[in-house]
């Protein structure tokens, strides 16, 4: 497979595709079977391309990216530790209690956290009940 980069002459569009090879390129366009999907005008050409060669420069800023992802996850487990030593975990009835702490003044618990849908946090959001959304990993995944 081969991935060209080409442009319409008709409507200047510059698009992708992919080809079996280059000679396969070669015969649909001897074919006049390229077409451009705006305009449908048969006038389209291969654009110059560079080849994306794997270099040492590639290989270092993967491994800072790599570095960086795991920083970053370091950083939201030590969260997570935090959150689970000094908060309690309510489960997928975090909607619920946050409620029934926000309108009950006697009912002044420590912190809760748990599982809520993006429609629970607007409606909180909406009843002046301060819910914070916030990344979680699972222990078990990588």
């Amino acid at each position: 497979m081969i991935k060209y980069k080409l442009f319409c002459r008709n409507c200047d569009l510059r698009f992708d595709s992919w080809f079996a090879s280059s000679d396969e390129y070669e015969r649909l366009k001897n074919k006049k079977l390229l077409n451009c999907h705006i305009c449908n005008s048969i006038k389209v050409e291969k654009t110059i391309m560079a080849p994306q060669l794997i270099n040492r420069k590639f290989e270092t800023d993967r491994k800072i990216n790599l570095e960086k992802h795991s920083k970053v996850k370091k950083t939201i487990m030590g969260y997570q530790k935090f959150i689970k030593d000094n908060f309690k975990y309510v489960g997928d009835n975090f909607a619920y209690e946050a409620r029934s702490i926000h309108y009950n003044s006697k009912k002044k618990l420590k912190g809760i956290y748990g599982s809520a849908s993006n429609e629970d946090l607007k409606e909180l959001k909406e009843e002046g009940i301060d819910a914070q959304l916030i990344p979680w990993i699972n222990e078990n995944e990588n």
